[in-house]
């Protein structure tokens, strides 16, 4: 085990209500699981997130935090946040990291693998 790591889960839903296919608008809700699997109470600080749709599209978004917060994780803690992404396919992939700074000081990122966006009864 390494001391300074985040793992990261992932769940993800279509929003039939919030897309608009005929304007090539899908929305996807994401709720993300990051959890502090080191050995060093560490803080999420930023984001960086690329997210691609099946034409080869791709959108990169950077920014301080997730919705809003920068938390801060012990060992073993955890914190669970949902926020959402709009591709002009009906299916997309989404990746990236979280860059964070331990309680020693120490910088890393923590990678988020890749997930799938996907409308329902598409094949892929």
């Amino acid at each position: 085990m390494s001391q300074y790591e985040f793992s990261v889960s992932a769940q993800v839903q279509y929003l039939p209500e919030e897309s608009d296919p005929e304007r090539r608008q899908y929305a996807f809700a994401y709720t993300l699981t990051i959890r502090n699997t080191g050995q060093v109470p560490a803080q999420l600080i930023a984001r960086h997130w690329v997210i691609t749709d099946s034409d080869k599209s791709v959108q990169e978004v950077k920014g301080l935090g997730v919705v809003g917060h920068q938390p801060l994780l012990k060992p073993g803690e955890h914190f669970e946040y949902t926020s959402w992404a709009v591709i002009a396919t009906p299916v997309g992939t989404m990746r990236g990291e979280y860059f964070c700074v331990a309680e020693d000081g120490e910088r890393f990122d923590a990678p988020v693998p890749e997930f799938i966006l996907r409308m329902p009864r598409t094949l892929h």
